[in-house]
């Protein structure tokens, strides 16, 4: 039997499946009999151990009760609740890490894949002081971003389409030099082989056909899977149905969005308006 490897340091979802299959192992328990004795599905069990699927309050009180635990699990789920990562993005980053292709889009802020460590620094700090996330969460978030951004040190790295509406490179994040260095650092990126990166300026009005972040993979089976997100939530889809009409609004964007040689250009006139 194949047994996929866990990464338990990667976020607490992973974590927790990761405690969840050496418990169960220990105990000496197979995945259908502890789906057997909570409940749930063997491939729901699978799921929540490999981090693919996020538990549930109710699923680790029950796998509590069932291993005599206490509250073992519930608590890691309240670690688990107080993540920095959205649901379905952690999904989504153990797609990513495999894909040949990757199409994003995003508003207001300049992609993680592309961020410097002082923008993305800054980012973290600032929802530090709001009070939006905890310092471990800050952590975590620069941590997943590091790791993130090694799929461009890979042989061969995959193909990455960013398309940034304007906002990306208006929005003052941080310092003058902060911002300077990041805009320094996409028109750097997008001399890169394996990147083709396109603006959508404000002109282009009601025509944008996103409104929020998209992010598209193409795996090396061919398939395509989307994540999506809005203030509080994201979404990780592999049915066909539900990427398709993401993909199209993709290319719509793309065939509207300025050429990369026109984009680059504007990144360089912002720079200069900030210096």
């Amino acid at each position: 039997m194949n047994v996929k490897p866990l990464t338990p340091d990667s976020s607490p979802q992973a974590s927790f499946g990761a405690q969840l299959r050496a418990k169960r192992e220990e105990l000496g328990l197979t995945q259908d009999q502890v789906a057997e004795r909570t409940g749930y599905s063997p491939g729901h069990i699978s799921s929540v151990e490999t981090g693919r699927k996020p538990p549930t309050l109710r699923f680790a009180r029950q796998v509590d009760r069932m291993f005599g635990t206490g509250t073992k699990f519930a608590n890691l789920f309240l670690d688990v609740r107080a993540s920095s990562l959205l649901q379905g993005f952690a999904q989504y980053l153990a797609e990513e890490a495999k894909a040949v292709e990757i199409r994003c889009f995003e508003v207001g802020i300049i992609p993680g894949l592309l961020q410097t460590p002082e923008y993305a620094a800054e980012l973290a700090a600032a929802a530090l002081s709001r009070g939006a996330i905890a310092q471990a969460q800050a952590d975590e978030r620069l941590k997943i971003l590091a790791s993130r951004q090694r799929l461009f040190t890979r042989t061969p790295p995959p193909q990455l389409f960013a398309i940034l509406d304007e906002s990306c490179i208006r929005r003052p994040i941080g310092t003058p030099a902060t911002m300077d260095a990041q805009l320094e650092h996409l028109m750097s990126v997008a001399a890169l082989p394996n990147v083709t990166l396109q603006v959508a300026p404000y002109s282009m009005g009601a025509v944008r056909s996103l409104d929020l972040p998209v992010y598209l993979l193409g795996l090396r089976d061919h398939s395509i899977t989307a994540y999506s997100e809005s203030a509080q939530q994201g979404s990780y889809e592999r049915d066909p149905e539900a990427v398709r009409p993401l993909l199209t609004a993709y290319h719509h964007l793309q065939v509207e969005a300025l050429p990369q040689a026109a984009s680059t250009a504007l990144i360089s006139k912002v720079r200069e308006e900030i210096q």
